[in-house]
């Protein structure tokens, strides 16, 4: 779920047009659900299906809502029944692995080896995610940085993408043509 803040007469129209979250810093918070507005004409919206990705399905999701609570330029948005996702997720005993099929599309691969040796599945779902919206390994690498990957050890728990890679999604999503995968 994204929160956006708003302000002034623009709040004012969320009050009259749907759900509207507390008052934060004097400022209303608009709390898009689902249901509510599609994203701005400037968020790309990518599909992912975990109709084989096995027990890892939910942390799949936890890592798409990180992604989608960190950057304006992508949303992430689980494939209805019988639509072509974007993104595949399949389970596999390997290391987990992203085979990216141009920006914002790919099949990750959900290793079991790496959640067998420690690693958070939160983390792994986000960095792996991470490959198919155009972010590379960067090893090794401080726990701060999601892109580090294993390299920052399986104590490492940080999901977020830290200032950098989210700068990086942003400017990727916005220099490609809308409907098309570079």
């Amino acid at each position: 779920m994204r929160i956006r803040t708003l302000t002034g007469a623009v709040a004012a129209v969320l009050v009259l047009a749907g759900p509207v979250g507390p008052v934060v810093g004097g400022q209303a918070v608009a709390v898009r659900t689902a249901d509510s507005a599609a994203p701005s004409g400037d968020t790309r919206v990518l599909t992912y299906d975990t109709g084989r990705a096995g027990e890892f399905a939910s942390a799949v999701d936890r890592g798409a809502a990180i992604w989608n609570d960190s950057v304006d330029a992508v949303e992430l948005r689980p494939a209805a029944s019988g639509e072509a996702a974007d993104i595949r997720i399949v389970v596999d005993d390997g290391w987990p692995r992203a085979v990216p099929g141009g920006l914002g599309s790919g099949t990750v691969y959900f290793g079991r080896e790496a959640v067998a040796d420690g690693h958070s599945t939160v983390r792994i779902a986000a960095h792996e995610l991470g490959h198919v919206l155009g972010l590379p390994d960067r090893k090794p690498g401080p726990c701060s940085e999601l892109m580090s990957g294993a390299s920052a050890g399986p104590s490492c728990r940080s999901a977020r993408p830290d200032a950098a890679e989210r700068a990086e999604v942003e400017e990727k999503f916005a220099r490609a043509p809308a409907g098309l995968s570079m």
